[in-house]
């Protein structure tokens, strides 16, 4: 069953959306979440989604068993669009580094990487359409 790739990025961060408002504690006074696990969770889905929809424009993972890095999925993007590129290294920076390997706990910077993994996905969704 072949599933819209872009459908399921937007899933991944449906996912991450629940993982945080179920289970991360959020600390109205501080702005952070209580508990560093969740937010991991959450930029993992948030991560995994956007390099689902960035595969479905760009196929830079097109065998599935190789491993590529953040460089392959630049070199793809700005040959192409550099605004997504912007983008794209932000949201590395955020969903993947800070959120998921640091687990860092502020709503801020959460909400950063939710509204630049849908700015993405978005984008990588009108660049299929063209």
């Amino acid at each position: 069953m072949n599933k819209n790739p872009i459908e399921e990025a937007r899933r991944y961060v449906d996912n991450a959306k629940k993982a945080l408002n179920d289970n991360g504690k959020l600390n109205t006074e501080t702005h952070r979440y209580d508990d560093p696990k969740y937010v991991r969770a959450a930029g993992n889905y948030l991560w995994l989604g956007v390099l689902m929809a960035l595969d479905a424009v760009f196929h830079v993972r097109a065998d599935r068993r190789t491993r590529v890095n953040i460089d392959d999925y630049e070199r793809a993007v700005s040959k192409r669009d550099k605004k997504l590129l912007g983008w794209v290294e932000d949201g590395y920076n955020i969903m993947h580094l800070y959120m998921n390997y640091d687990g860092v706990q502020s709503k801020n910077t959460c909400d950063d990487g939710f509204r630049l993994a849908n700015d993405i996905i978005d984008r990588c969704e009108k660049l299929l359409a063209s």
